[in-house]
């Protein structure tokens, strides 16, 4: 006869399996998190996982691309703040599996990173890990708030990464592709309907980039961050930063195009 502390026992595994497997169908990414070889992941190095059977020489590609991203990351910021688990995908179905979609990369909050196969590169990694530093320098709250627009958020990214998809080379007087021409997107929801056919990554970067150029380089960022953290909004901030140059209200610009002669754009 099974006794009651047996069937009690049972039942906690149960539970705790059901649980565990709950949580990887509805949330792939907080799963591999929290049980990264549930999800087919092996430790690389320090915080980076790979998918498990990804060759040793796929493996160190991944880990000096991972490191070229954060030296990136810290070119701009100077000493970072995040340190998130990144995980890489080797396959198309690995990436399916955590939820990736079509997307390259994708940043949950400031906790990890994950990499599609495509995505395993300098620039989408450096993107992701922009919007993870700049996530865990405000705050969680405040990041759920979206107290920095999502188009600040995407313009220092694209920045961050040296996109230059959306950027001119840093050689150019003027590093801008696209002129942004009206409003861009605050939320997130709002961001991703249109980021495509809008061109918003080169309209955010280049709004950004003028900004960070007429303020003496990329710790205009992080001053603005620190006012954002200290309880101003980015509007005050970011009026108070511009003052006596440009103005940005609500993601509308109202600074006239650089001339042609304009300053070098530093590199971020």
């Amino acid at each position: 006869m099974v006794s009651r502390s047996m069937k009690a026992t049972a039942l906690a595994i149960l539970l705790i399996v059901t649980t565990a497997a709950g949580l990887a169908v509805a949330y792939p990414t907080a799963a591999a998190v929290a049980c990264p070889s549930c999800l087919g992941f092996k430790k690389a190095s320090g915080q980076v996982y790979v998918e498990d059977g990804m060759t040793p020489q796929r493996q160190a590609a991944a880990l000096e691309t991972i490191a070229m991203a954060r030296e990136r990351l810290r070119q701009f910021y100077g000493a970072t703040e995040s340190n998130p688990e990144i995980f890489v995908c080797g396959d198309d179905n690995c990436y399916r599996k955590i939820g990736g979609g079509k997307s390259r990369g994708m940043a949950v909050l400031n906790l990890a990173l994950f990499l599609s196969p495509e995505g395993a590169t300098v620039t989408i990694a450096s993107h992701e890990m922009s919007h993870i530093e700049l996530h865990i320098r405000i705050g969680l709250i405040k990041t759920f708030r979206r107290d920095v627009p999502q188009w600040f958020d995407e313009g220092v990214a694209v920045l961050v990464s040296d996109d230059d998809r959306y950027l001119k080379p840093i050689s150019s007087p003027d590093r801008c592709l696209r002129e942004p021409d009206g409003a861009l997107p605050t939320t997130r929801s709002a961001w991703i309907e249109s980021a495509a056919s809008a061109s918003l990554y080169a309209k955010a970067a280049c709004r950004v980039s003028r900004w960070i150029a007429d303020h003496g380089g990329s710790h205009a960022v992080t001053r603005l961050l620190e006012k954002i953290v200290a309880g101003e909004s980015f509007e005050m901030g970011i009026d108070r930063l511009l003052r006596p140059c440009w103005k940005v209200t609500a993601g509308i610009s109202s600074r006239p195009p650089p001339p042609a002669d304009s300053v070098l754009r530093s590199r971020p």
